[in-house]
């Protein structure tokens, strides 16, 4: 009996799209079709970055603790050569600028979670980095160099006199890749400044850091008078990141060709003691 009153109900409901002028066979399927949604796909418009940022006002800047790039000065707003750069970006973008300290190991998930808009914090160019990131053109030069107690400096100046230390190295950083390809010991910190504490501390041997960073926070002079630096591990180029298939890039890349063109990054860089590194854009 159910199965002639199935019939029958599928019967009424043919007649019923007949009434109305189509029918079970003609009328319009509720989901599109694959087609249709690899076409709509197509023709839609990629999300833009630059909008993004420009319609909240602000461009978020995911930094560390890092002397000449980016540090705090005695009222506590932050300078140096990335710093004051990114603020300039900011204002040719129409924008306001944020500083947020990320952790530099989390730096791709930050950027992917919209907490930043971009990392500009003396970022190494790796393979890992650029296939993680929508990057700009390099901008400066750098290298990792070892960091050791000044009284024991002669004792460490090739590579090999330097594979048996336990270094400290920051989590996620170009100096803790150049320590692993070195097969020593080491242990992860947060960043560079605490790398250089762990050191003059003595709980690390050595630390392996920015050669920028070395020559601006280690020696006579500086915040380490006890610290030096001896081996040279790489040799390596800055870049700036942002998500992936992001316009912004490219807006940068432009704000770097015409900065260096009128002397404006040089002389930032004059500031910050950074000139010799930068690269021609």
């Amino acid at each position: 009996m159910k199965k002639y009153i199935s019939l029958a109900l599928a019967m009424a409901l043919g007649l019923s799209l007949a009434a109305c002028g189509g029918s079970a066979d003609s009328a319009p399927s509720a989901e599109p079709s694959q087609a249709a949604e690899s076409a709509a796909a197509e023709t839609a418009p990629a999300e833009s970055d630059l909008a993004y940022v420009q319609d909240k006002g602000t461009l978020v800047v995911g930094i560390t603790e890092f002397e000449p790039m980016d540090y705090q000065d005695a009222d506590g707003s932050w300078i140096g050569f990335d710093a004051d750069m990114a603020k300039a970006f900011a204002e040719s973008l129409g924008v306001d600028v944020e500083f947020q300290i990320i952790d530099w190991d989390n730096k791709v998930l930050e950027l992917d979670g919209k907490t930043i808009d971009v990392v500009w914090n003396g970022m190494t160019l790796t393979d890992e980095v650029k296939s993680a990131m929508e990057c700009s053109n390099a901008y400066c030069n750098n290298a990792q160099v070892v960091i050791v107690p000044a009284d024991k400096a002669a004792d460490y100046e090739t590579v090999d006199s330097v594979k048996g230390l336990t270094f400290a190295v920051e989590a996620g950083s170009a100096g803790k890749a150049e320590v692993e390809a070195l097969g020593a010991s080491y242990t992860e910190v947060a960043d560079q400044a605490t790398a250089l504490l762990e050191v003059s501390s003595g709980t690390a041997d050595a630390a392996a850091i920015d050669s920028l960073m070395a020559a601006a926070m280690v020696g006579e002079g500086t915040s380490y008078a006890d610290l030096t630096y001896t081996v040279g591990l790489n040799s390596e180029e800055y870049g700036v990141g942002f998500r992936k298939g992001s316009d912004l890039a490219e807006k940068l890349n432009e704000f770097f060709h015409a900065s260096y063109a009128d002397g404006s990054m040089l002389k930032i860089a004059e500031t910050y003691g950074v000139q010799a590194a930068i690269i021609e854009q």
